[in-house]
């Protein structure tokens, strides 16, 4: 998802690679520097799905409570440009300082075998602390207890909910994923969650009391009614006993983006009192957020494509509920490019079911160890009679073919941040 001659290229051709747990390394390349991720204030997201949302919707309250203050936001993966992972002032960072901080690091990279993201964890931070960020607003990569980015000693942390996802790494149920994403909470630092389900619920609450982080469950401090969704976003009341009765409006579409609305208003609302900012910037930092990929919708010649990352079970859940509250044209095609390692049999099904064609294929963005066989999946996918399933591998053809199969209609391209960041690029989508 990134040309040779952009910043960040050289990494994605380093041979160091995949994942390996523990922040030894991370913290070596920080302090090789002076320790950058100590020189600004941090706020902390993690959880399954939405926390890229809540982290945006922070970042945008943040820059709308003083223009003069700078904040960071550092989100992964990108979907067309390396510069997308980390934003200063609502912007993908400059070019010369992200090659001026790849270049202080890179001897220690190379030398130490950082994986990728270490690598772009601490050049992230460096941007963030020669850029004098005021304040960053920092998503969790994986987990949380061994990510790379739980070298922070946040002022405030979040994890948004605990599904079923990355099992290789994080364990099978719930109780043990939520265990790793506690992981983040520290002494004395506000802890938020809005996992609903009691299982990962409880974890995350002992897991608070263990440390020693005071606890807070989104359900007990707000509540969201009055939903209404609409292809110019979400509107619904919040109930807050730090905000009161307020009627909020996102252009992030989706009741899964009301909560994260509602998660990201109470994260501010723990904020220092210097930082913390004030109703009118909260709600107009939800109001003017821009988290492209998300229930993205973009018409061209009549047609309308939805453009949204789902690439799990979870995430798939949401994206059909939305899918449904929402009166999109006929036809409507499913192009679909999932990972390998995901799982495709409980994605594709409710999504299959709710279109009227179905085209399977291939993001050349890919990593090519994780590139499904998409003739295999046809021929053990299970579809609801009357909806084609075709299989067009080569991408560029493939978006060529739906734009034919849905005149007047609706394309939704998801599976994966690949799928959805390729399809941007190719059709010239800005992010």
């Amino acid at each position: 998802m990134t040309r040779a001659d952009e910043p960040g290229a050289w990494l994605f051709a380093r041979p160091a690679g995949g994942i390996r747990w523990g922040l030894e390394r991370t913290q070596a390349l920080l302090a090789g520097v002076g320790d950058p991720h100590r020189r600004f204030r941090a706020l902390h997201v993690g959880g399954t799905n939405g926390k890229g949302s809540v982290s945006a919707l922070c970042d945008a309250a943040l820059r709308a409570a003083d223009p003069r203050r700078i904040v960071g936001l550092y989100t992964s993966p990108h979907l067309i440009s390396f510069a997308e992972r980390i934003r200063i002032g609502g912007a993908p960072v400059e070019r010369d300082l992200l090659l001026a901080c790849e270049a202080r690091l890179r001897p220690a990279i190379e030398e130490s075998g950082a994986t990728f993201f270490e690598a772009t964890t601490a050049i992230a931070f460096l941007c963030f602390a020669e850029a004098g960020v005021d304040a960053a607003v920092v998503e969790v990569g994986l987990g949380g207890r061994l990510d790379s980015t739980n070298v922070l000693t946040p002022i405030a942390t979040a994890v948004t909910n605990v599904g079923i996802d990355h099992t290789e790494y994080l364990g099978n149920t719930p109780g043990e994923i939520a265990w790793e994403k506690a992981g983040i909470f520290k002494p004395g630092v506000p802890a938020l969650a809005g996992e609903s389900e009691p299982l990962p619920l409880d974890v995350l609450r002992c897991r608070a009391e263990e440390v020693g982080a005071p606890f807070f469950a989104l359900d007990d401090a707000a509540r969201v009614d009055d939903l209404r969704l609409s292809l110019e976003g979400t509107r619904f009341r919040l109930a807050s006993a730090r905000w009161g009765e307020r009627e909020v409006h996102t252009p992030l579409i989706g009741a899964h983006q009301a909560r994260n609305a509602a998660l990201a208003a109470e994260l501010l609302s723990m904020l220092p009192e210097d930082l913390r900012p004030g109703w009118d910037a909260v709600e107009a930092g939800l109001a003017g957020v821009r988290w492209p990929g998300r229930m993205q919708v973009e018409v061209r010649n009549g047609l309308t494509w939805v453009f949204d990352v789902a690439h799990n079970p979870a995430g798939v859940e949401s994206l059909a509920a939305t899918l449904d509250a929402l009166e999109l044209p006929r036809p409507r095609v499913l192009l679909a490019g999932i990972l390998s390692d995901k799982d495709w049999r409980a994605m594709l099904p409710p999504l299959a079911a709710r279109m009227d064609a179905v085209v399977l294929t291939v993001a050349p963005t890919a990593p090519e160890s994780r590139r499904w066989d998409p003739e295999a999946v046809a021929a053990g996918l299970e579809v609801p009679g009357g909806v084609a399933v075709r299989v067009i591998p080569d991408f560029t053809t493939a978006l060529q073919r739906v734009t034919t199969m849905a005149p007047y209609g609706t394309v939704l391209v998801t599976g994966s941040v690949h799928t959805v960041g390729d399809a941007l690029g190719e059709l010239r989508v800005g992010v």
